[in-house]
């Protein structure tokens, strides 16, 4: 009999033997003690977390299986920017559920990502070549979220002091037209629905939204509308499915300025709503407005082609509220799966693929023609897979009818219903589904019908003509063995966790354990439309049911929405909660946002996307928010104080001891409290946002509760509010169980975000246990102090809390030793890849330092050589400090080191190639060798490529 282990000592990496020596090297007896003299008394909460008690893996599992059996998973068909797609086995099995790839942090260190930078850059140029447009991002959130975003870029691309409305398309997504107007309302613009056919709509307009094809299927020459809304000065965004573009006139050819959408049917399962790949593609000229992340061209060192990050990249950080986007992360495992997917199939079977779906659709649109009944009609004449159907006085009996034949369609209204075709459709599918109608209205016998009728069905005007993803990649990888192989070298290029320990800073790095991995691909899970009928994912509502009510009770909030699909979006949703709020009391001048000088760069912006004036408090010399400052500027806005935006622990990795004076402060003045929940890891357990003061916070899923970083995404971000909030939470347009009447509308697409990877961390806290949540939570503390007091002899530890403790945290100060020896934070960063280390945060939130988080999933001997390779890098520092090592000429200087670099017959360097590449013995064992060396980022800017370059444009 199999012993059952209990999880946590699974997830949390010392062991009880490690953590005495861990704590007695910081100075406590025992864990409680620690966190006792580390965590302010005032903020401490004075209850047990009440959870279920922990369950063992095999027994969490059983329970995860119990819910999706409560899912049931029909053929889907209802569309509206879902369908069903293949997941091809070999991107299944090594991306989604591959460590090497779901595990990677975002590539700041564009050295050691090189794999995910190349997939990302064949993800841009699908996006480029298929919209006909120059420049693409490396994905977007949702389509939903991608639309909204470019509404504000076709605002500042319009740069009119009155810039009038914004148009959208009557025939767009509904769940998009509710976003766009989500989002304008803070922002005071007006959004205006429109038959694009009938012309644009009078008065002043800076942008038009218009959907290709459009929610009902209908294929419209766009150049009419196009050309009248150039004709205004207006920017026009086209929202097209990119399977379509496959076989119709790109919008860029169209004329359109901004093209945006979503990869999903790129390989990449519903999952109830999320997480898919959105995209945005720009015309020449906007490139540097684009919001998101943008993966360009480089040159390393040696004039290698290397690839990185850049311009917009964290500029959250430097411009704060003047920040075009408060997005700092993209959806870059789907983006990759949607890459290899375009990769694999090329773009001879990716046209195959969009034929055929299209011949599923005039195959039924012919078979219900062939029928000769009266009333019934396929209302449009060009159309590319949806189809929108009149069935007078028959439609709500027909969708009942094709659910019970195992279909799912889409009610329209009383006369209409719509369905929407795909790769995964058969013939079998079609006769099932047209026998289905015929038991409504049909008199006969059906049968499938030749759809050679439907030859028009895509208009001939628009029929593409122009070629697409030519570029070698999309070509080079059709067998299985060649795929395989082309994964795995590109995953060879990259560290992630499961080679070494990720020490970064603000963004945990923890275990993602294979357990909770492991539900979310059931296909009772993935498979599941967001819009499906509600009782067809009755275990799905469960476990969210469960998981908000764990998160709140963790909190200490009233309500918990996890809708946002990402921590940015938790912010504004938090914030649009507490702008209403104050609406609802008649308070509506209340938009003064007050901001620590140390706070993350998106709650700047993301106070700016709210509509909310942003004010600067100032930090005092030891990091914390200054209180003086703090009550001059309470009292210069008290009048129009509307929140304070707070990270507890502090962004230096602090437990400010003042934090529950900041929000009575505010609380006096008629303001709002929000702390950012980037840091909860420091607070499960130990205290509650929601009793010491704070309204509302964002969580961050994929940080503090084990969802993967992705490389840079998928995420979860719900917000969480008192109760007093809880009315003002998102909703949705499409499933009023997703939020309260009197909400602010959707922060995404999906009614319930990107539910396909909440089964993560349920799982994790249902294995932990509110035990094993309080232990890893003080277990990370320790973690980070052990660190911070071997490094304190080496490099100064720029904060501290009370007794020299820290949190989850610690910012070690190179600002001197760069004074003193020339040797800056970016170079230990890049020697650290030598040592076969992903670096910690550079230059943030201080320029000059490195913040560590080594997280409690880390386990003594990896944190032992993290520290022992920071202290031999002091050792090499102080060889150049001492001239012994020139200071130009030296191993940090010339870091990372390449296998090409170490064995090239000029080697001319003040010091050895041993020294170089095995500055540690343990390194002849186990040794990551990076592809580039440093990657020069100005010269990136300068030539900004952001799609698949030829071969040819390296060569010299």
């Amino acid at each position: 009999m199999t012993a059952q282990f209990d999880f946590s000592d699974r997830h949390i990496g010392p062991s009880a033997d490690d953590q005495d020596r861990m704590l007695a090297a910081v100075g406590f007896a025992d864990l409680d003690a620690l966190t006792e003299a580390a965590v302010p008394a005032a903020i401490r909460t004075g209850r047990p977390l009440d959870l279920p008690p922990a369950l063992s893996e095999s027994a969490a599992l059983a329970r995860l299986r119990e819910l999706a059996s409560r899912n049931t998973v029909l053929t889907s068909l209802i569309g509206l920017g879902y369908h069903g797609t293949i997941t091809p086995g070999v991107i299944l099995r090594n991306v989604l559920e591959n460590p090497g790839w779901y595990t990677a942090y975002t590539p700041y260190q564009p050295e050691i990502s090189q794999g995910r930078l190349e997939a990302l850059l064949n993800f841009q140029t699908v996006v480029s070549d298929l919209t006909g447009v120059s420049v693409a991002n490396a994905s977007m959130l949702d389509e939903g979220t991608a639309a909204a975003e470019a509404m504000a870029l076709a605002l500042r691309a319009t740069r009119r002091k009155e810039p009038g409305a914004f148009v959208v398309d009557a025939d767009a997504l509904p769940q998009t037209v509710e976003v766009v107007r989500a989002r304008a309302l803070p922002l005071g613009i007006p959004v205006v629905l429109a038959d694009l056919d009938a012309g644009l709509p009078e008065g002043e307009v800076f942008g038009v939204l218009a959907q290709y094809p459009g929610a009902s299927g209908k294929i419209r020459d766009l150049r009419p509308a196009i050309e009248a809304a150039h004709a205004r000065d207006a920017q026009v965004v086209v929202a097209a499915d990119l399977l379509a573009l496959t076989l119709l006139t790109p919008p860029g050819e169209l004329g359109a300025d901004i093209v945006v959408g979503s990869a999903q049917r790129f390989g990449v399962p519903f999952g109830f709503g999320g997480p898919h790949a959105g995209y945005m593609a720009v015309r020449e000229g906007l490139e540097r407005q684009l919001p998101g992340r943008l993966v360009g061209v480089s040159v390393d060192a040696d004039g290698n082609q290397a690839y990185r990050l850049a311009l917009q990249t964290r500029e959250q950080h430097i411009r704060r509220e003047k920040a075009t986007s408060n997005i700092c992360t993209a959806q870059v495992l789907l983006a990759v799966m949607a890459s290899m997917y375009a990769v694999y199939h090329g773009p001879e079977g990716l046209t195959q693929i969009a034929r055929r779906t299209h011949r599923m659709a005039a195959t039924f649109a012919a078979s219900i023609e062939a029928q000769e009944v009266e009333g019934f009609e396929v209302v449009h004449e060009h159309y590319f897979d949806t189809l929108t159907i009149r069935i007078p006085g028959h439609a709500p009996a027909t969708v009942e009818a094709a659910r019970r034949a195992g279909f799912n369609i889409r009610l329209v209204d009383d006369r209409t219903v719509a369905v929407a075709f795909d790769e995964t459709t058969t013939e079998e599918h079609l006769q099932s589904l047209l026998e289905a109608i015929e038991q409504r209205g049909f008199r006969r016998a059906v049968a499938l019908a030749d759809p050679a009728g439907q030859a028009e069905a895509l208009p001939e005007g628009l029929r593409r003509t122009s070629t697409f993803l030519s570029h070698p990649v999309f070509h080079a990888h059709r067998s299985e063995t060649s795929m395989l192989r082309y994964l795995r070298r590109l995953q060879d290029k990259d560290i992630a966790l499961d080679r070494s320990m990720i020490p970064l800073g603000s963004c945990t790095m923890k275990l993602n354990a294979t357990t909770e991995m492991e539900p979310i691909t059931w296909p009772e899970f993935a498979n599941i439309h967001p819009f499906a009928p509600l009782e067809q994912a009755a275990g799905y509502v469960e476990l969210i049911g469960e998981l908000e009510a764990w998160l709140a009770e963790i909190t200490g909030y009233a309500k918990v929405s996890v809708q946002p699909n990402a921590g940015s979006q938790g912010e504004l949703a938090g914030l649009l909660a507490v702008r209403a709020y104050h609406e609802s009391r008649g308070e509506a001048h209340r938009n003064v946002c007050l901001i620590p000088s140390s706070a993350h760069g998106t709650n700047a912006a993301s106070a700016a996307m709210a509509g909310m004036k942003v004010v600067v408090v100032k930090c005092d010399d030891e990091g914390n928010v200054s209180l003086d400052d703090l009550h001059a500027k309470i009292s210069k806005h008290a009048a129009a104080l509307s929140v304070i935006m707070v990270t507890y622990p502090s962004t230096h990795g602090v437990y400010e001891e003042t934090i529950t004076e900041v929000c009575a402060a505010v609380h006096a003045a008629g303001g709002q409290v929000y702390v950012d929940g980037a840091n909860l890891n420091a607070l499960v357990g130990l205290a509650r946002p929601g009793e010491f003061g704070a309204d509302v916070s964002h969580l961050n899923l994929h940080k503090t509760f084990c969802i993967p970083h992705g490389g840079g995404g998928p995420g979860v971000g719900p917000v969480a509010v008192g109760a007093h909030l809880a009315p003002f939470l998102p909703n949705h347009p499409l499933r009023s169980e997703a939020g309260p009447d009197t909400g602010v509308g959707p922060i995404s697409a999906a009614p319930w975000g990107s539910a396909g990877i909440l089964p993560i961390p349920w799982t994790y806290i249902a294995l932990m246990g509110p035990d094993g949540l309080l232990r890893a939570t003080q277990v990370a503390v320790l973690a980070a102090n052990y660190v911070a007091r071997r490094l304190a002899p080496h490099y100064p530890i720029l904060y501290t809390g009370r007794d020299g403790l820290i949190a989850h945290e610690c910012i070690a100060d190179l600002r001197k030793i760069t004074k003193e020896t020339g040797i800056t934070a970016e170079d230990v960063a890049k020697r650290l890849i030598d040592y076969g280390f992903h670096a910690p945060t550079l230059s943030f939130p201080v320029a000059g330092t490195l913040m560590i988080e080594p997280t409690e999933s880390e386990d003594l001997a990896e944190l032992d050589r993290f520290c022992d390779a920071m202290i031999a890098i002091r050792a090499e520092i102080d060889r150049v400090g001492s001239g012994e090592w020139d200071a130009q000429d030296n191993p940090l200087r010339n870091a990372p080191h390449t296998a090409e670099t170490l064995t090239a017959d000029d080697w001319k360097h003040g010091y050895g190639r041993q020294e170089a590449a095995y500055p540690v013995a343990s390194l002849r064992e186990n040794k990551y060798w990076p592809p580039v060396r440093r990657i020069d980022q100005a010269f990136g800017d300068r030539n900004l490529v952001c799609s698949c370059p030829p071969p040819e444009a390296f060569e010299d």
